[in-house]
């Protein structure tokens, strides 16, 4: 008896894989369009299962591909006979509607619609049926329909999605919104949905709709979802100071956590609204209760500070808050982000390595964790090239390499080590270690690796004295001690003494974020146009394409212009690492309702 039934579960099993074979066999020879191969297989399957939609739907469609619309009809009315099922009632219609016979198709639609009212457990499949022949209208009155008959179900992301493939942008975001009200925990999924129709441009007329029909929900109802989206919608904007009043009305109703006002003001920070990034940090410093938070929100305003002030005074004034927060918070563990912080600024701001020399040895002999020692270390290590104390640097580099094996911080030691050598002039020893981290687990530092490796194998061998690229390299050291006159200086020179040489772009390419750097915004311009015009087939073509652009864009008032260069990246530079930037930047500027 077992034995038996073993045998009927091999045959039955062997049957099923060979039908789903030759299902699959068959959608492959549709789908290449070989629809009469298709059809022999589907016609076979629906002979063993004549009971089967699927066979009944897929003999039918490769019908309709041969245009054979009676074959189709002749299989539909029969499956009819035996039951009116409204999936097939719309396929019939869908039949009638590839003769052009309209009214019949029409008939059919309506009543396929009808059947909803009996039994609106119909109402999904009936609905996309029509939307599987894009017969749209037919599926928003049967999701309008089921909204009528099944008040306790939601149909609006359905009717949502309907709306945007017609291009109805209004009703689209009005059943968004209302999904929004149904499940609230899908927040994040219909920011997802809206952010492809709106734009940075807060006039945009999408975008008007949606602020007015976010802050109408807000005065009927004032639920946090309503807060947060509309936050969301002021950051798109980048208008983080009106983002920052909806999310503080939204810690008020629940001051739970400071995470999403955090992140509001860093992403102001980078997107350089200092005015509104300071706002925030000040407002987190008087609300937290946490010394960590309110050390970081110091630390950003400084940093803030620093980047902006420009006199002696300035400076004095940021080392003083330094001083006085040391003394509120002591030094410790908890306090050495800000350690590191007044380390840098003493060296780089302040000019005054000694100090900052002095102050971080002392920070290395606090009880301080492996990885922050390293940090410490790291930063130390850099303020000794800054100094051009290269041996001593490549100490602690080294040291940072060994003791944290493999470790993120270990290979940008390991980078910091082949730029030093860089820096020196020791291109071999410099080339061996780039070689190395190509393969680093941080993407950035594989990138940055990458592009110096490629700066130096591109132009040692030119000459054998390696004249033009130990200037170059010096003049990145002077870059990096913000000796920005000196380095431009000595650019200047490549560009007069080694004009034939093939690291000229590089040169130009340099020497132009040097000239944004001070604001020379109209020498940079001409140094962009002239590695367009002059080395348009090399590496730095859609780099300058890009900055250039940018410049324009944001600098000096020239967007079409700047609409101009994006428009060249995404057809001439597909690959290029700024083509989805460009995209965006362009078609904002070209006034696209749809970003």
């Amino acid at each position: 008896m077992q034995k038996g039934i073993l045998i009927l579960s091999i045959l039955f099993g062997l049957h099923l894989g060979f039908a789903q074979n030759s299902e699959v066999l068959a959608d492959n020879y549709f789908k290449r369009g070989e629809f009469k191969k298709a059809l022999i297989i589907y016609e076979e399957l629906n002979k063993e299962k004549p009971y089967s939609y699927n066979y009944i739907f897929k003999l039918v469609k490769t019908h309709q591909q041969l245009e054979q619309y009676d074959e189709a009809e002749h299989i539909l009315v029969q499956r009819l006979e035996k039951r009116r099922n409204p999936t097939i009632v719309i396929e019939l219609g869908y039949n009638y509607q590839l003769k052009d016979s309209l009214d019949l198709a029409n008939k059919y639609y309506e009543e396929a619609i009808s059947y909803i009212n009996e039994n609106p457990n119909y109402i999904y499949s009936v609905a996309k049926k029509f939307e599987d022949h894009s017969l749209l209208d037919q599926a928003i009155r049967v999701y309008n329909k089921g909204k009528e008959l099944t008040p306790d179900k939601d149909f609006s992301i359905q009717l949502a999605r309907i709306y945007g493939d017609q291009g109805d942008v209004e009703k689209m975001f009005s059943n968004y919104i209302e999904y929004v009200a149904y499940r609230p925990n899908y927040l994040n999924n219909i920011k997802r949905a809206v952010s492809d129709f709106i734009s940075e441009n807060s006039d945009n007329e999408n975008n008007i709709f949606l602020r007015r029909l976010l802050l109408k929900k807000l005065q009927q109802e004032p639920n946090p979802y309503w807060y947060e989206m509309l936050s969301w919608l002021y950051v798109q904007e980048k208008a983080y100071s009106k983002s920052f009043i909806q999310e503080k009305a939204l810690y008020k109703r629940n001051p739970v956590s400071l995470d999403r006002i955090i992140e509001l003001a860093v992403t102001a920070h980078n997107d350089n609204d200092d005015d509104t990034a300071k706002d925030i940090f000040n407002y987190i410093i008087e609300t937290t209760q946490d010394a960590s938070t309110a050390l970081t929100a110091h630390q950003y305003i400084l940093e803030i500070d620093t980047n902006n002030a420009t006199s002696t005074k300035e400076l004095d004034a940021i080392d003083e808050k330094y001083n006085m927060l040391f003394d509120e918070f002591g030094k410790s563990e908890l306090t050495i982000p800000l350690q590191l912080a007044y380390g840098k600024f003493l060296a780089f701001y302040k000019k005054d390595t000694q100090s900052a020399t002095a102050f971080l040895r002392q920070s290395m002999k606090l009880n301080i964790s492996e990885f922050q020692e390293a940090e410490v270390k790291l930063l130390l290590a850099d303020i000794l090239v800054l100094q051009e104390k290269f041996n001593e640097a490549l100490i602690f580099y080294s040291q940072i390499q060994m003791n944290l094996k493999n470790s993120t911080i270990s290979q940008e030691a390991r980078f910091k080590v082949a730029k030093t050598s860089y820096y020196k002039g020791d291109f071999d020893w410099a080339e061996s270690q780039l070689k190395i981290l190509k393969a680093s687990t941080s993407q950035l530092i594989a990138n940055d690796a990458l592009d110096l490796k490629l700066l130096i194998s591109d132009n040692k061998f030119e000459d054998s004295t390696q004249t033009a690229l130990k200037y170059y390299a010096k003049a990145d050291l002077l870059a990096f001690q913000n000796r920005t006159n000196e380095a431009i200086s000595l650019l200047d020179k490549i560009l007069k003494e080694h004009s034939t040489e093939s690291i000229v772009d590089q040169a130009l390419f340099q020497q132009a974020k040097l000239f944004e750097k001070k604001k020379q915004y109209e020498k940079a311009e001409v140094n962009y146009q002239r590695i367009i015009s002059d080395y348009s087939e090399d590496i730095l073509a859609d780099d300058a394409y890009y900055y250039l652009a940018e410049l324009y864009n944001t600098q000096l008032a020239k967007p079409e212009e700047a609409k101009q260069l994006y428009e060249k990246i995404i057809f001439e530079h597909e690959d290029s690492i700024y083509f989805i930037e460009s995209r965006k930047k362009f078609r904002m500027l070209r006034g696209d309702s749809i970003n």
